[in-house]
């Protein structure tokens, strides 16, 4: 009988001693739900939970992930959660160990802070990963020249800018490159750096898709592209100054009886009642039709009269006619003379070098632009886009520029933003080059930026720097 009561106490104190320990152990928490919000400043990924749990969380070395450990916690109800966000990629929910539940949170950029912290009414759990950013790495690639990128957030998002500063008086020469030595076709800014020994190189002038210039472009003293409305141009001079200005050609051709017939353009389609002006740099042949005439110059003199597609033979020029100018040049015939003259203007007439595109960004050291007093179309003038400027400082600094567009990583910027840009790296005159998909920036032949097709462009010509010959 005693031992029976021994036995019957043994259990009671076995159940009640039972009972005081699953009182005191703390309740399972359970991850209900996740979820998150964005901003340009931060994004806000909340769990929602029935018990706050405990916790842990650490930054990555490489500041890649953020590593949050929750204890006791039950998280099997929480799927991997994407997100379309320029820093955050995806946050991921995993058992590590049996009271060991762990969520890691994968950036796509590195990142200044966040702040982790519970709320009640309802419980959560809530981390805010902050996006604020200015960061900038530099490297001198040669003697006065610096190369300098630029990863920066802004309230519309990030933005990734690429810049190199050429010092006056340097053994550097920088100027323009065509496409295949000639308009015809495309060519990478790649291939065109390392074909001319460019240091650094990014894309410049508008253009067709045949390879034809937009604008205006003089290579080696020569007229190899002319506007067809006066729009901002840099211009370079023997001594390596550079000219910024709103530019417009001029071209004549006096017949032997005097009469003056206006050029309508230089190395561009021949259309309706145009004069176009081939020259050298347009291939080897004019690739016209036999609606018009094609006149072959050497030193001034007719030397053929062809209908159609002539030879360019070197050293020479052709006037290809048609419709009202066709018939005004119909008396010419082989062995006549004519003189041709073309300006851009007394002190442009001066340059080496010279480049067409825009608008103006900044003159006289203050934001300029001209995007409707030159007639942009709004793909150009208006909104966020991959771009790419040339300026240059108060002390004769030459600054080449391209900012990253339309991707996470940069949104691009506007035409007022990249004014602020060129100011910002000291530029008291600038201009905007070729955009979009063609913005490129090459360095030591390797691409620095990230065009925006995902690949290289094909483009027609770029602005290089190189070492003088």
């Amino acid at each position: 009988m005693k031992t029976f009561k021994r036995v019957y106490i043994v259990m009671i104190l076995l159940i009640f001693c039972s009972q005081i320990v699953w009182a005191a152990a703390p309740a399972k928490s359970v991850l209900q739900k996740l979820r998150y919000s964005q901003s340009a400043e931060q994004v806000r990924i909340v769990f929602d939970v029935n018990e706050l749990p405990e916790y842990t969380a650490q930054l990555t070395a490489k500041q890649d992930q953020i590593i949050i450990d929750f204890t006791n916690t039950d998280t099997s109800k929480l799927p991997m959660l994407q997100l379309n966000d320029p820093t955050v990629s995806n946050v991921q929910v995993t058992q590590v160990q049996p009271d060991k539940q762990r969520v890691v949170i994968t950036l796509k950029q590195p990142i200044v802070s966040y702040k982790l912290f519970t709320l009640s009414n309802p419980k959560r759990v809530v981390i805010d990963i902050v996006k604020e950013f200015d960061r900038k790495y530099e490297e001198q690639i040669g003697t006065g020249l610096k190369y300098t990128s630029l990863y920066r957030s802004t309230k519309a998002g990030p933005i990734s800018a690429y810049v190199v500063d050429l010092a006056p008086g340097n053994n550097y020469i920088v100027k323009p490159v065509l496409s295949n030595n000639a308009i015809v076709d495309l060519e990478k800014v790649q291939s065109m750096a390392e074909r001319s020994k460019g240091i650094v190189a990014v894309n410049a002038s508008y253009f067709a898709l045949n390879g034809e210039i937009i604008g205006l472009l003089k290579m080696d003293g020569e007229i190899v592209s002319s506007p067809t409305i006066g729009r901002t141009a840099l211009g370079i001079l023997p001594d390596g100054k550079m000219l910024f200005d709103q530019i417009d050609y001029k071209g004549t051709v006096t017949l032997p009886d005097g009469a003056i017939i206006a050029i309508t353009g230089v190395n561009h389609e021949r259309g309706q009642d145009d004069l176009i002006l081939y020259n050298n740099y347009y291939d080897n042949m004019t690739g016209t039709n036999e609606y018009g005439t094609d006149y072959i110059v050497s030193q001034n003199i007719i030397t053929a009269i062809v209908h159609g597609n002539a030879v360019i033979p070197p050293g020479a020029i052709v006037l290809s006619a048609h419709g009202s100018n066709e018939k005004a040049l119909s008396s010419l015939k082989i062995g006549d003379a004519v003189k041709m003259n073309q300006t851009l203007g007394p002190i442009w007439d001066k340059t080496i070098y010279a480049i067409g595109a825009g608008p103006r960004l900044v003159k006289n050291n203050s934001v300029f632009l001209t995007s409707k007093m030159e007639e942009f179309p709004p793909d150009i003038a208006v909104g966020r886009a991959p771009r790419t400027a040339v300026g240059v400082t108060k002390d004769g600094h030459i600054l080449l520029a391209v900012v990253d567009g339309r991707q996470q990583h940069s949104i691009g910027v506007t035409l007022l933003e990249l004014a602020l840009l060129m100011q910002e790296f000291g530029a008291v005159d600038a201009m905007n080059l070729d955009g979009g998909g063609s913005s490129e920036m090459v360095v030591k032949g390797k691409i620095m930026n990230k065009p925006s097709d995902g690949r290289e462009r094909s483009v027609g010509d770029a602005l290089i720097i190189a070492p003088k010959d």
